[in-house]
């Protein structure tokens, strides 16, 4: 018999409307879950138990009214259990940002994506595992376990959402939100088997407080199916008043979940696997899934052609300084520089030694070449290439906290594709399509056009439909 955990997160919020399981029964199976399997894998760093069964009782005291079981105008994952990013404030619950200096911050007022997924029903059982500040692709702070990867709990679940997507991955809960700066979506959404979505710059807000003048981080979803990232891209998706980016809205009536159920015809795709960072070595397992995804887009009809990558190595070291900057403009007291960890305190001091002309020319230099990198894509409808260059790593085989400067470059050459489109602001989807002999997951990424995630979730569900990945399930399962 199906466990609660084996249905995809659309398949529970249909069960809740037909009163066949309520939300206070899926938050309980849920948080049982939790309890055993959360710190094996490093999923959650807060759960808010009594908070989640309250929000549960709630919905269910109103699915007995009869207030939701018609579903009119009500969310299609109403009363379905998640998770929020240890990077996203929730009022009134500790925000620790993967930090001693902030375990025991909490947040006053909730984020504009949060405000939303609750607006929507949804119930969020806690906050996610994340690396310090969201800085490293790796998830292994000082205030949590390290995040794993379900499928080899030896592995990283990579970062910086490592504990949303091994929460996702572990069948803790059914569908995460992420956020992703340089691949903080994709990267473990690729390790763990999931689904990861990088929406468009200015799809989803920001907002109330957090304020990024680089354009580089963006919210998404992590899920194990196609459809149920386009549900939770719904419920996340819009400005809020301010904002400085803005993505153009879907057509009136339209939702990106109905983009799931339209073919999205013939496609000239572009792929390339030659990683601009210059010492990255593509394994031999990524290429192959590459190649493999390759021939699976043929097969359904689409054109497939080599094409350039988006940018040449020399964009590398503007990008860094911009990260480096990033890093030094958080509001860290001088007294707890040194409770920072290595890396963060190695960025902050790179950051801090770049002068404010230095940092304009960078952003200059990044924008002009993002403009480019899109003009001379723009023949193809979508660009096919690797998540990531290595399978899954060992946990601790990236971090060096006696040299952060190759624990950096460690990072850049193990995932050297994801933050490319964190410049250009493109929409980017991590497909689980292959999975290596030995059973680890290797994810396919796919670049759309500016705004178009419709087209992307589109080309995802016909993956997905023809390839389908659902039955890979880790020995926790």
């Amino acid at each position: 018999m199906a466990e609660i955990h084996d249905m995809s997160a659309l398949e529970q919020g249909a069960a809740i409307r037909r009163r066949e399981v309520s939300p206070l029964e899926l938050v309980d199976h849920y948080l049982r879950r939790i309890e055993r399997l959360s710190d094996t894998v490093g999923a959650f760093v807060t759960v808010t138990a009594e908070k989640a069964r309250e929000a549960a009782r709630k919905a269910t005291q109103d699915t007995i009214a009869g207030d939701v079981s018609a579903g009119e105008g009500l969310s299609p994952l109403f009363g379905v259990p998640t998770a929020i990013k240890d990077l996203n404030l929730t009022a009134g619950v500790p925000t620790k940002f993967g930090s001693t200096i902030t375990k025991d911050f909490i947040a006053p007022l909730d984020d504009y994506v949060v405000e939303h997924m609750n607006k929507a029903g949804l119930i969020s059982l806690g906050k996610t595992n994340v690396p310090e500040f969201g800085l490293p692709c790796y998830t292994e702070p000082d205030v949590a376990p390290p995040a794993r990867t379900p499928y080899d709990r030896t592995r990283s679940a990579g970062g910086s959402s490592g504990g949303g997507a091994a929460a996702v991955s572990a069948g803790l809960v059914p569908v995460a939100q992420g956020n992703d700066g340089a691949g903080s979506i994709r990267i473990p959404a690729s390790v763990c088997g999931l689904v990861g979505l990088k929406t468009s710059r200015g799809r989803i807000s920001g907002g109330p407080i957090f304020a990024n003048i680089t354009g580089l981080p963006v919210d998404g979803p992590l899920s194990r199916t196609v459809a149920d990232a386009a549900a939770l891209l719904d419920i996340l998706a819009g400005p809020m008043p301010g904002d400085p980016y803005w993505a153009p809205p879907l057509p009136p009536g339209e939702k990106f979940l109905d983009a799931c159920k339209v073919p999205p015809g013939r496609l000239q795709v572009g792929r390339y696997i030659e990683p601009i960072i210059p010492g990255a070595v593509v394994a031999e397992q990524c290429v192959v899934a590459y190649e493999e995804a390759s021939k699976l887009l043929e097969e359904l009809g689409h054109d497939v052609e080599d094409c350039a990558p988006p940018f040449s190595p020399d964009i590398v070291p503007k990008f860094e300084t911009i990260w480096a900057v990033g890093a030094a403009s958080l509001p860290v007291p001088p007294d707890l520089e040194g409770q920072l960890r290595p890396l963060t305190r190695w960025l902050r001091q790179k950051g801090r030694s770049v002068s404010a002309t230095d940092f304009a020319e960078a952003l200059a230099a990044v924008q002009l070449a993002s403009r480019t990198a899109v003009i001379n894509s723009s023949r193809y409808d979508v660009i096919l290439l690797p998540t990531l260059a290595q399978p899954p790593v060992l946990v601790g085989a990236l971090r060096n906290d006696q040299d952060p400067s190759a624990d950096f470059e460690a990072q850049k050459r193990f995932a050297p594709f994801t933050a490319a489109y964190n410049v250009t602001g493109q929409p980017s989807i991590s497909l689980p399509l292959y999975w290596t002999p030995d059973g680890l997951p290797i994810g396919i990424q796919i670049v759309g056009p500016q705004a178009k995630e419709a087209l992307l979730l589109s080309l995802a569900a016909q993956l997905e439909n023809v390839k389908p990945w659902i039955n890979h399930r880790p020995s926790c399962w």
